[in-house]
């Protein structure tokens, strides 16, 4: 039987707005980050060595710069993002300061995964575009992200519960979602029943983003219509 505490929760409208508030921070962080995350990464991979227009230097500080922000444990960075997340939104609190963070601790994360997306692209397929006089940009559009699509849709999935899972932590220094009821209504007043619905509704939410996802994916790759 479901929990006194849950069923009043449930009837005040709190779980329900636990979840959208939950979704929302994960959707709109991982549409940002992937703003940020998705150029920078392609940028990483074709100012490489190996890449159709080497920038060593250019490589190397965007490659520092994502590796600091990455190797932060995301409560850390939190905690040290604070006061940039109060300058941009104006509030250190609430879900608009947490986005912030998330894009920050995301979007280095995000460009790691494009780039190695991006990378397995077979290198036939691009020296035939440049036989064809086909320019840089022209590659990035219609061959390199074509190309990586359906590895860049299973990344946007790894991304998104990954950011899930950030959103969830971000309740411990002023978030909401279902991170901040498993803590406030959970583990705060001794109803572990109610951090456990939390953890399952959580579960359930990832599931239904790993499902799509992969689906997606799977309709957009072409090996896999042959």
């Amino acid at each position: 039987m479901l929990s006194e505490m849950f069923l009043k929760l449930w009837h005040a409208g709190l779980i329900q707005k636990g979840i959208w508030e939950t979704i929302y921070m994960t959707v709109i962080s991982t549409a940002i980050s992937y703003v940020i995350g998705l150029p920078l990464g392609v940028i990483l991979t074709i100012t490489d060595k190996g890449g159709i227009h080497p920038i060593p230097w250019l490589n190397r500080v965007l490659g520092v710069i994502v590796n600091f922000f990455r190797s932060i444990p995301f409560i850390i960075l939190m905690v040290a993002m604070l006061p940039v997340a109060k300058f941009v939104v104006g509030t250190s609190l609430g879900n608009k300061a947490m986005i912030v963070m998330l894009v920050i601790a995301a979007a280095p994360y995000i460009a790691r995964m494009v780039e190695s997306s991006v990378k397995e692209v077979d290198a036939g397929v691009i020296e035939a575009a440049q036989a064809m006089g086909a320019s840089n940009f022209q590659i990035i559009r219609k061959v390199l992200l074509p190309e990586a699509k359906p590895s860049l849709i299973l990344g946007a999935v790894i991304s998104m519960v990954t950011i899930l899972g950030y959103s969830a932590m971000a309740s411990t220094i002023g978030g909401t979602g279902l991170g901040q009821i498993a803590i406030s209504y959970g583990h705060q007043r001794f109803n572990p029943d109610i951090t456990w619905i939390c953890v399952f509704l959580t579960v359930l939410i990832v599931q239904i983003i790993q499902e799509v996802g992969t689906a997606i994916a799977h309709r957009t790759d072409k090996r896999a219509k042959q």
